[in-house]
């Protein structure tokens, strides 16, 4: 065999061995955001590939739940990248929270599962890139005094994913209804993030209720 087809041989199997990552992480997503507990056998079944192939490919079930949580985050910021921040930044916080709690909702059993594999501290590495665009909100609304300045924007971040990720709870636990949960979420940071001694203002308009 020429080099050249040699060279084309190699790129072909790289580019098969992508496809079948991308194939095994598209069909973890959906398996264990059916079923966090699901097993590496349950998801290279539900990939059509052999355990031989999966586990070339990720050597360890933390390995690729991390894999599918990453992209998780990576589509996550992706639709936030869309969300208008502008403007009244507690007008902007409630166009945010509708997304982000749309995302939250849709991948809370995938957050179940990285929380029985991954660190906690890994997990919230995983979060960081969505996690700067509500910190650069926080600042702006700290610097034109809508939200409190008397405690590290970094709180106030952790504050607005607790809140999220408590209310994706409690819709599973049945004790909140997922229609409700945007108001609700809205109305707790809102008061959160009011500056002491000031009346919290109302949920903004637009905000579902």
């Amino acid at each position: 065999m020429t080099q050249a087809g040699e060279e084309q041989r190699v790129r072909g199997r790289r580019a098969d061995a992508r496809r079948n990552a991308e194939l095994i992480i598209d069909a973890a997503w959906d398996i264990l955001g059916r079923d966090p507990a699901a097993s590496m056998g349950d998801i290279a079944q539900g990939a059509g590939v052999g355990r031989v192939t999966l586990y070339s490919h990720f050597g360890s079930r933390p390995e690729l739940v991390e894999a599918v949580f990453s992209r998780a985050m990576s589509d996550a910021d992706a639709s936030l990248a869309t969300v208008d921040l502008g403007g009244d930044p507690r007008a902007a916080l409630a166009r945010l929270i509708d997304s982000s709690w749309r995302i939250v909702d849709r991948s809370r059993a995938l957050l179940r599962a990285a929380q029985g594999e991954l660190s906690p501290e890994r997990i919230r590495d995983l979060h960081e890139t969505p996690m700067r665009r509500i910190h650069a909100l926080i600042e702006r609304g700290q610097a034109e005094g809508a939200f409190r300045a008397d405690v590290p924007a970094a709180w106030l971040v952790a504050t607005f994913y607790g809140v999220l990720h408590t209310a994706a709870d409690e819709i599973t636990a049945a004790r909140l209804a997922e229609a409700g949960a945007p108001h609700a979420i809205a109305g707790t940071l809102l008061a959160a993030f009011t500056p002491p001694g000031r009346p919290v203002p109302g949920t903004p308009p637009g905000t579902p209720g």
